[in-house]
């Protein structure tokens, strides 16, 4: 027999093959190197683990295959200068996790059940365009979150907080924050705040999502949102299984008749301050969206999205202190703060309070506890307050100068929602058109921009170039240089 064939006939002993090609220990390889290394620096008593954490390593990240056949037991053994025990220790091991396979005279191979991970980790959050002017609304300045205060409230959270608060939480919330918010609401808002009926969640989309997945339950299946609205919402509708009935609105609100024509059973609307268009509802079209759930066993999801920056007007209350038997109220601190916060509050309706409770709890058994008894405290200590007071001064600014600079760049243009809100809406006089030739100057000279025509359907037939124009997120010199920017790349005609 030969040589190699006496190899094989000892491989055949401890399960393992004794030519295994290029193998891990065959030193060609980029990884004997490291693992020399690796086991060399391990403590005795870990040196098997290590190894198996290499071997598994290698075979996920896909540098040994599947199909792959290793080295023998006795080679990789003395190529590491480890037991030969050790090393068939750690091809059982792995042998019985799937990630290698064997066979008495067969060898020790890859297994083929592994599938190699992905070369690297990638990040799917909506980062921003990179955009040389970035006018895409929806965003607050992040350099203004109070970073200072957030950081002593959570120092001084940890120290008060004791123990048993750690354990899964009321999936309502933490008693102290929901306490919190009601008063909060009730004073700036004009809620009907009552704790006992406030879930704390992760922000807008998830209560919507379980207060869609709540009316579903009851039998409904269409329900009204405007046009123009938000997009997102009709996602998350539709994910909740409903199908979103865009709604048209006019200069006062949704138009008369238009959920009871679409035989909808509840309406998404911000009365407060419409998005994108920045109406307010009038008294009459409130009263009247009312009327229209009372009389359909309905309701009205109000999304109070920016409730907390008004700037030339008294604030409008929320639609919901009228009838909070019929109005779902929603809000959250993704404006106010900062989206990645993941903060936000639902107040509900008595009659869907427990089934969206215990909807909550099978969801994700409440939000994280730490981050509640944070916010609790900074409402409570007066410290969101004057973060708001902070930021209202400057979106005030920022605003004034997108007003100004529009007046300068593009004479004629008409704006309009500008009395509050972190947006917006630019008409731009017609000679600028037609919009799609106007955008895609403007995406060529780097300017982020979002037309009015993204949120919905119902746009007037004019030819003028319609925008929504984020500008809270942006400096005033940024501001002045994007609108320069901009009427550089677009001009007349």
């Amino acid at each position: 027999m030969t040589e190699s064939g006496t190899t094989s006939g000892e491989g055949t002993a401890d399960g393992a093959a004794s030519d295994g090609g290029d193998g891990p220990g065959r030193g060609p390889g980029p990884w004997s190197g490291a693992w020399d290394v690796l086991l060399a620096s391990a403590p005795a008593r870990r040196r098997g683990r290590v190894l198996q954490s290499a071997l598994r390593e290698e075979v996920r990240s896909g540098r040994l295959a599947p199909g792959t056949r290793l080295p023998s037991s006795r080679e990789l053994a003395a190529d590491l200068g480890v037991s030969r025990g050790l090393v068939t220790d750690a091809y059982e091991q792995l042998t019985a996790e799937g990630y290698l396979r064997s066979g008495r005279g067969s060898g020790t191979w890859v297994g083929d059940a592994v599938r190699a991970a992905a070369p690297k980790t990638r990040d799917r959050a909506p980062h921003p365009p990179g955009a040389r002017a970035d006018f895409v609304p929806g965003t607050p300045d992040l350099s203004l979150f109070p970073r200072a205060a957030w950081g002593a409230a959570h120092r001084a959270v940890l120290a008060r907080l004791p123990h048993r608060a750690l354990g899964y939480p009321d999936p309502r919330g933490l008693p102290e924050l929901r306490t919190a918010l009601a008063a909060l609401l009730a004073r700036r808002r004009g809620v009907v705040a009552d704790p006992e009926r406030l879930l704390v969640c992760s922000g807008v989309a998830q209560a919507m999502t379980l207060l869609g997945l709540a009316l579903y339950g009851r039998g409904v299946r269409a329900v009204g949102v405007e046009d123009p609205g938000s997009p997102e919402n009709s996602a998350v509708l539709g994910s909740a299984g409903l199908r979103p009935v865009p709604l048209p609105l006019d200069s006062e609100g949704l138009v008369p008749g238009a959920a009871a024509r679409a035989g909808v059973g509840a309406v998404v609307a911000t009365p407060a301050h419409q998005f994108p268009s920045g109406i307010a509802y009038s008294a009459a079209r409130r009263t009247e969206l009312l009327d229209w759930a009372r009389s359909v066993d309905g309701f009205v999801l109000e999304d109070d999205y920016d409730g907390d920056f008004r700037y030339d007007r008294a604030p409008v209350g929320a639609l919901q202190g009228l009838d909070p038997e019929r109005v779902a109220y929603m809000g959250s601190v993704s404006k106010s703060m900062a989206p990645g916060l993941r903060i936000g509050w639902l107040l509900a309706p008595e009659e869907l309070t427990e089934e969206l409770v215990e909807r909550k709890r099978t969801m994700d058994l409440g939000n994280p506890v730490l981050e509640q008894a944070l916010l609790a405290d900074f409402v409570r200590q007066g410290g969101y307050d004057r973060h708001l007071r902070r930021c209202r001064s400057a979106y005030r600014r920022r605003r004034d100068t997108l007003i100004a600079a529009l007046d300068e760049h593009f004479p004629g243009t008409e704006v309009s929602g500008i009395a509050a809100g972190l947006h917006i809406i630019a008409a731009l006089d017609e000679r600028y058109g037609p919009e799609a030739r106007f955008l895609a100057r403007a995406a060529g000279a780097g300017v982020a921009l979002r037309p009015l025509a993204y949120h919905g359907t119902a746009r007037p037939d004019d030819g003028r170039v319609r925008l929504v124009m984020g500008y809270a997120h942006q400096s005033p010199a940024g501001i002045t240089r994007g609108v320069g920017l901009l009427a550089r790349a677009v001009g007349p005609g």
